[in-house]
């Protein structure tokens, strides 16, 4: 059965826990979360002062890592259609430098080209239809520019994998519900959207599919989480 990703089931879901969130995050992940965004801003690196935009960008930590990583010499964005999230991110930011706005990635009110990198950490198996979210993405960016997606995967490694599995379908869900109740069974939903996200190769495939080139995946701690990057061709595919 595929799990449910319509808009206002998302919307509800995670305005309910955004409280929580962070707290959650760092807590659920051992901290590893930190490292990952860490080198997603390095690996993906800003060069001029063409603006940054990252998408489903939550309570803001990969747009306010980017903010840091430009040292001010470029103007960061973050969207995100979830309310209750952005107001969190904006209680964060002390920068002009970055601004928080509420759009769905699906229809993002940019023009075409405009930004030297568009990112989305552990947002992009939550958008309804991924191709149209990744195609708004790289419509965007501007030609050249990079495209990143941070999300989770699962492990190669057979027994690593096997424990892994067992936290996270087992473990991981009752200790979510039981520090963040809500409605929508968020640390449900976690593992099974994980589940039926493709991850490594399908994945890079997708992205090339929508019209990226050279895209190049990166497992992270063993395989939990894996970033992607591609660039958008000169030409439009």
């Amino acid at each position: 059965m595929n799990v449910d990703k319509t808009g206002s089931r998302v919307q509800q879901m995670f305005g309910e826990i955004a409280p929580r969130y962070d707290f959650m995050n760092h807590f659920l992940s051992g901290g590893v979360d930190y490292y990952w965004r860490w080198r997603t801003v390095r690996k993906v690196a800003p060069a001029g002062a063409a603006p940054i935009l990252d998408v489903c960008t939550g309570t803001g930590d990969l747009a306010l890592s980017y903010l840091k990583k430009a040292g001010g010499k470029t103007q960061v964005v973050g969207a995100d259609f979830t309310h209750e999230m952005l107001q969190l991110a904006l209680k964060k930011n002390t920068s002009s430098h970055l601004t928080f706005l509420e759009a769905d990635t699906q229809e993002l009110p940019f023009a075409d080209n405009q930004f030297q990198i568009v990112s989305v950490a552990f947002g992009l198996r939550n958008v309804a239809d991924t191709r149209r979210g990744l195609k708004e993405m790289i419509r965007v960016c501007q030609p050249g520019g990079q495209v990143a997606v941070l999300e989770f995967s699962m492990p190669t490694n057979p027994l690593f994998r096997s424990c892994y599995q067992f936290y996270f379908r087992h473990i991981l869900p009752k200790m979510g519900q039981l520090l963040a109740r809500n409605r929508q069974s968020a640390y449900n939903y976690l593992p099974e959207s994980v589940s039926e996200f493709p991850y490594g190769k399908a994945l890079a495939d997708l992205m090339d599919e929508c019209g990226l080139e050279g895209t190049r995946w990166y497992p992270l701690t063993f395989g939990i989480a894996t970033l992607y990057t591609g660039v958008k061709p000169a030409v439009s595919k």
